[in-house]
């Protein structure tokens, strides 16, 4: 049941389709594991492929269901893992606070993404995640990152899925601007779907 007062859209739950992407080992798995289950997974097997996690939650009065896909992130899944980018709602890029490389790779993670997704759109919703702030040997600043991420205008979160700092404000960031495109997208399409009235038809012309 709806409260009264809610939109009657609020009824309606939405499903959106939420991918984590980044370099191996910079903790996709355990960031997704602490945000769906709130435990800190230490297994440090890869992913191979992707593996799907679901979260419900709800974003101004309006229900979602989150259907996260944790990706690998070896460089010889990379074919295999841009096959999952199709149908994507929002993405979330991970780098490894303690592992430059990882940060330097996002360039590369978000190009391929936003190539392989279509339509193509600059202001896709996104945010950016500097992981394992937890650990002490850190090598990409803050200033660094934030820097990066405001040139590109995407969201920066420093974040450690051991801590569960910032984990949940990260997704649910992520989930807000996914919704509000989604609601767009949806409302337009609704526009131009009834601006076919019937005196639109063209006349008809004997040939």
């Amino acid at each position: 049941l709806v409260p009264q007062g809610l939109p009657m859209d609020a009824s309606k739950k939405v499903d959106l389709k939420i991918i984590i992407i980044g370099a191996l080992g910079v903790g996709k798995t355990s960031l997704l594991h602490q945000y769906v289950h709130k435990t800190f997974y230490e297994d440090y097997r890869t992913t191979l492929g992707a593996s799907i996690l679901t979260k419900v939650l709800a974003v101004d009065s309006t229900p979602l269901k989150l259907q996260i896909w944790d990706t690998g992130g070896q460089e010889r899944f990379r074919s295999m893992v841009s096959t999952f980018y199709k149908g994507s709602d929002g993405c979330m890029l991970a780098f490894d606070v303690t592992d430059r490389e990882s940060f330097e790779a996002l360039d590369n993670w978000r190009d391929d993404f936003l190539e392989k997704v279509i339509p193509r759109e600059q202001d896709f919703p996104m945010v950016v995640l500097g992981n394992k702030i937890d650990l002490s040997d850190r090598q990409v600043p803050r200033e660094t990152a934030s820097a990066w991420c405001k040139e590109k205008d995407i969201p920066y979160f420093e974040v450690s899925a051991k801590n569960n700092i910032n984990v949940a404000e990260a997704f649910e960031t992520l989930a807000k601007q996914a919704l509000s495109t989604y609601k767009g997208i949806f409302e337009s399409y609704l526009t131009d779907s009834i601006k076919l009235t019937p005196n639109d038809k063209p006349k008809e012309s004997c040939c």
